[in-house]
């Protein structure tokens, strides 16, 4: 490894450590759910975990009431950002709220070490959490009536720049991904099997993970340039047409994409590290109420099974 692309990573690294106020901390403390095997019990709320790479890997997992076996469930994984965990992201997304609503199956896992998160780079790190996601799809569609064509990545922050990671190295098994306020290396080993739907927000006031990129681009990519990246590996359009705008915020599509793999950025004018349209405040800048990125993400899923 070069000492230019070590010097990368640290700086990366650095700037992830910066997030840990990215994600709020509620002042209540719920107990946690038993972990029992959704195999056996069906509809509810559980604390699990699985071997992964020779550790023992946690999750938590939302089946909601009306889940039938025999009929194919789409999976959701919601990924929680730096120094957070998977019940800050169920309560900050509320995604298992819209899992409620619209029948489908919600994991939360969790990172590795103290402070908890994902290392999305190369070295052992790294290659465990990709292991992790692999193993945790599988596992999962052992226990439960999964559609393997549906299965679907979301997370904030940190957990956004794993997501993206899922997009460009598990798209064999991820069918699309749904990043907020990540932050992007340069994408020149991102190398998907096939084209993969993208929908992001970032606010542009976020001062964790910056809208315009890091390092004048050569760390962490500006977000828009990293969004047409990933349009000309989908062999999108060139240039984006705008098809939502709404007071702060504008949406961003590029169309005529292969195999209808769209890509979608949702720009927060003013906009903080957050999660467009919760409920609960970030630590750093503003969240807008002018689009609810939960109800988006599900929308934009939907709307992309595998072909």
């Amino acid at each position: 490894m070069s000492g230019r692309y070590q010097r990368g990573i640290a700086a990366l690294l650095i700037a992830l450590a910066l997030t840990a106020a990215a994600c709020a901390r509620p002042s209540r403390q719920e107990s946690e759910p038993p972990a029992t095997a959704a195999a056996t019990s069906g509809a509810g709320d559980y604390a699990e975990t699985i071997a992964s790479s020779g550790q023992m890997r946690h999750y938590r997992l939302h089946v909601p009431p009306s889940y039938q076996p025999g009929r194919a469930w789409p999976l959701v994984i919601s990924l929680h950002g730096f120094n957070s965990n998977g019940t800050q992201q169920e309560r900050f997304s509320k995604m298992s709220v819209k899992a409620d609503q619209a029948e489908f199956i919600a994991v939360y896992p969790e990172g590795l070490g103290n402070p908890q998160a994902w290392y999305f780079g190369p070295g052992d790190e790294g290659v465990a959490d990709l292991d992790f996601m692999r193993d945790l799809i599988r596992h999962l569609e052992g226990q439960l009536s999964i559609d393997s064509a549906r299965v679907y990545a979301t997370g904030i922050s940190n957990g956004g720049e794993m997501t993206n990671r899922l997009g460009c190295e598990l798209s064999d098994q991820v069918t699309a991904i749904a990043p907020v306020s990540g932050g992007y290396p340069r994408a020149e080993a991102c190398r998907p099997s096939r084209p993969v739907p993208v929908v992001a927000f970032h606010g542009t006031a976020d001062n964790l993970l910056p809208y315009e990129g890091l390092g004048q681009g050569k760390l962490m990519l500006p977000v828009p340039e990293w969004a047409a990246g990933w349009a000309a590996r989908n062999g999108c359009n060139t240039t984006p047409a705008v098809t939502f705008q709404r007071s702060q915020v504008t949406g961003q599509t590029w169309e005529n994409c292969s195999e209808g793999a769209d890509v979608v950025l949702y720009t927060v004018v003013g906009g903080g590290h957050s999660w467009p349209g919760s409920d609960i405040a970030p630590e750093s800048g503003i969240t807008t109420q002018d689009i609810n990125a939960t109800d988006v993400i599900w929308d934009f899923f939907a709307a992309h099974p595998k072909p």
